[in-house]
Order: structure tokens, then sequence, then C-alpha cells
């Protein structure tokens, strides 16, 4: 098996884990009766995939598993702008299949409602009813962030081993921060998969999950890249 094809099965299988295991707890254990795990569990969940993934798959593909983050790697010198379409077709692949999966689990029982699937949007469809405005801030800012960590755990100054353990921690943060507003994205790829399955206002929605994370991770690539990094990176 070729270097590229290991890669983007990593990438394929890290977005798959990230999106079935974050939206898949949003969806199925959320509320569900007396011992649903709420907004503190649903964004454990998502840091828990990332975490995880990171230590089993970053060795083969770096860990990426958003397409945003590796736009955010590509900006900030750390990935090859020329390996960005394999990666982010990957991505999208495994987070739509992850979709599916979910979509099969959660429509087998009787009467189910797949309600708002854990699709992302502003507005009507913003869990709390927050602006785009309000939106478009939350989701630039927290992918910023995002990638800047990311950056940062992962330079060569940085403590040995933690960078897993940094990000998925970081990604929970931003769950805690953000659900209420958008539902949050920061990765297009989870909101791809995820809306294809869900309500039609999230896929007229689904371009918004696409420009404002990949808007923020560059902002994060640069802001380090020129105040944070130092030869080493």
């Amino acid at each position: 098996m070729t270097t590229n094809v290991k890669k983007w099965s990593a990438e394929f299988i890290g977005t798959f884990w990230l999106t079935f295991g974050g939206c898949g707890s949003a969806v199925l254990a959320a509320a569900f009766p007396n011992v649903g795990i709420g907004l503190l569990g649903v964004a454990l969940a998502f840091g828990l995939t990332v975490l995880t993934g990171a230590y089993a798959l970053g060795p083969v593909s770096g860990g990426h598993f958003n397409p945003a983050v590796s736009v955010g790697l590509a900006v900030g010198g750390r990935f090859k702008a020329s390996e960005l379409p394999g990666y982010i077709i990957a991505q999208v692949l495994g987070a739509i299949a992850a979709g599916a999966v979910l979509y099969v689990i959660v429509t087998g029982k009787a009467g189910a409602d797949i309600g708002g699937f854990a699709t992302n949007g502003y507005g009507e469809h913003s869990p709390g009813g927050y602006s785009m405005v309000a939106a478009a801030v939350t989701e630039i800012v927290l992918t910023a962030i995002f990638v800047i960590v990311i950056l940062g755990a992962t330079a060569k100054r940085a403590a040995s081993g933690f960078a897993g353990l940094a990000i998925g921690l970081c990604l929970t943060l931003i769950h805690l921060i953000s659900i209420p507003v958008t539902n949050t994205s920061v990765n297009p790829a989870r909101s791809t998969g995820v809306a294809l399955f869900g309500p039609s206002i999230a896929m007229s929605q689904l371009w918004f999950f696409w420009l404002m994370p990949i808007v923020g991770a560059i902002i994060g690539a640069v802001i380090y890249k020129s105040l944070l990094a130092d030869e080493q990176d």
C-alpha cells in the first residue's frame, strides 16, 4: 500500500470516528431519558474522538481529521499544500460514511425522529437562536484558536507526547463554548457528514460551515507563524 493511500485511509477513519463519536453522542445519548449525557458529555465525546484518533492515527497521517485544520497547517508551513486535495476528500468521505451509519442507527426504531441530527446552523437553525454574525465570529475565533493550539502543541519545542491530549481538551472546551451558538462546527467535514442526512436547512447553511472555519484556520495559522513561531518550528 502506498504512503498516500495509508494517509488517506487514516484521515478517512479518523474523521469517521470524530463524526460518528461526536455527533452520535449528541443524537443518541445527549437527551436519553434519565441518564442523558447532556452538553458536557457531547463536548467531552468530541474531544475524546480527537484525542484517541490523534494517538492511534496521527503517526500515519498527522491526524488532521478536519479540512480547516489541513488548510491551517498548510498555511502554517507544517503541511504540503499539494496534499490538501487528497486529505480533504478522504476527510469528507469519512464524515459522510459516519453520517450514513448514524442515520441507519437513529432510524432503527419505531417512530424515529432524527430531529436536527447534530447539524450546524445559525439564525433559526442555531440551538440558541444566535444570528449569522454571532455564528461567524464564534466559528472564526474558535477555529483560529484550535489551529494555534495544534501548531503550538505539535511544535518541536513542545512537550513530547502530549499533543493529542492538548488538542483533544481544546476541542472539548470549544464545544463547551459554542454548542449553544452553532452546535459547534470548526470542521467542514463534520458539518457535511450530518447535513446530508439532516433537515434541509442544514444543507442550505452548509456553505457557512465551510467558509468560516477555513477563514478562522488561516487567521490562526498566520497569527502563530507571525507572532509565536521560532526557528525550530
